[in-house]
């Protein structure tokens, strides 16, 4: 695959895919230690047919994006949170933590090594970093691997739902995302891998994706696919779901804070399906959705409609603005939220 350069793109009508960038950035871990992490710019990694992550699935990966501002530098929006959060769904997997000095390093050079295809301030289009390790010990037995490799490699992106802020319908899926106690809070390949037939069911359906519900009882809503749910209540309340298997968001955690600035109040808490009238609007949230609106959800053949099923409505309008201001530069956020990166 040749690699891509700047004069390749549109940078208004990206779309959410994989480009092969000039670098990316590696480390090694062997022995109990990391390497010394650097730059590379082959895109293939080499490693044996037997490596634990192909057969048991030993491998952890994050999600964040880098902004152009208006003046031209760039933003990475909260990277601290990503460098803590891949170490906790590690923790699932018995996998080594990755240091967090390192983790907030790398994303920095692999930014800055890339600086040209950070999209354009006002395109909408952003870089898409993908942190990820995996088990690479040769191994046919079920246990931990001792050595593993880390990566940042970073694709230029648009919106992950072509429609961009507009609403979309859903389905709910009679498959779970991810079993009571199981890894559901772990961002790990394998809940995504699960996801691709229920997924596929709902898109040949005529929905955007499927809802998930939990897998104890099927009747409270988990996760919408690719990213987390929230509700707003007629009475105020902004709504996403509390359980213990699904991941905990970046956006979500972001956006019940800045709720408060518009009289919301933010709630964790069960969500039923069966009592989705008390919403006003609804929206799917996350690193790479930031804000979809929800147009409905159908359930047993029963479709519930929010705000509309044309337009966003004001409160997910101002969340969205208020959100990506911050992450363009645009307007200042709560301290620590938005990372400057050094380009010379």
């Amino acid at each position: 695959m040749a690699k891509a350069q700047p004069s390749d793109f549109d940078w208004s009508k990206l779309g959410f895919g994989y480009h092969d960038l000039p670098y990316r950035y590696r480390a090694y871990y062997k022995d109990g230690k990391w390497s010394q992490g650097g730059l590379e710019e082959d895109s293939y990694l080499q490693v044996s047919e037997a490596a634990q992550a192909f057969h048991y699935g030993q491998e952890v990966f994050e999600g964040l994006k880098a902004y152009r501002r208006k003046d031209g530098g760039v933003n990475v929006f909260r990277p601290d949170m990503n460098a803590k959060r891949i170490n906790t769904s590690a923790d699932r997997l018995k996998m080594p933590h990755v240091p967090e000095e390192m983790f907030l390093d790398a994303v920095k050079q692999v930014v800055k090594a890339n600086q040209d295809f950070v999209p354009p301030y006002g395109t909408g289009a952003t870089l898409y970093l993908r942190p990820f390790y995996f088990g690479t010990t040769p191994m046919v037995g079920v246990h931990p691997a001792d050595a593993y490799t880390f990566e940042i490699f970073a694709t230029p992106v648009g919106a992950y739902y072509p429609g961009g802020l507009t609403p979309t319908s859903y389905v709910t899926s009679d498959y779970d995302r991810a079993a009571h106690g199981g890894t559901g809070a772990a961002k790990v390949a394998g809940n995504y891998g699960s996801s691709l037939l229920p997924g596929d069911i709902a898109h040949k359906g005529g929905y955007s994706d499927a809802v998930y519900l939990d897998p104890r009882l099927h009747e409270n809503i988990e996760e919408l696919g690719g990213a987390n749910f929230f509700g707003i209540t007629k009475d105020g309340r902004f709504q996403t779901p509390k359980s213990p298997s699904i991941l905990p968001s970046i956006t979500k955690f972001s956006l019940l804070e800045l709720s408060k600035e518009f009289g919301l109040i933010p709630e964790q808490t069960t969500i039923s399906i069966y009592d989705l009238d008390k919403f006003s609007e609804a929206g799917a949230m996350g690193t790479a959705a930031v804000i979809s609106p929800v147009g409905s959800i159908t359930h047993h053949g029963h479709k519930h409609v929010f705000y509309s099923e044309t337009e966003v409505g004001p409160y997910t309008t101002k969340l969205y603005n208020r959100l990506t201001a911050i992450q363009f530069g645009d307007e200042k956020g709560p301290d620590g939220w938005v990372v400057d990166v050094p380009l010379k």
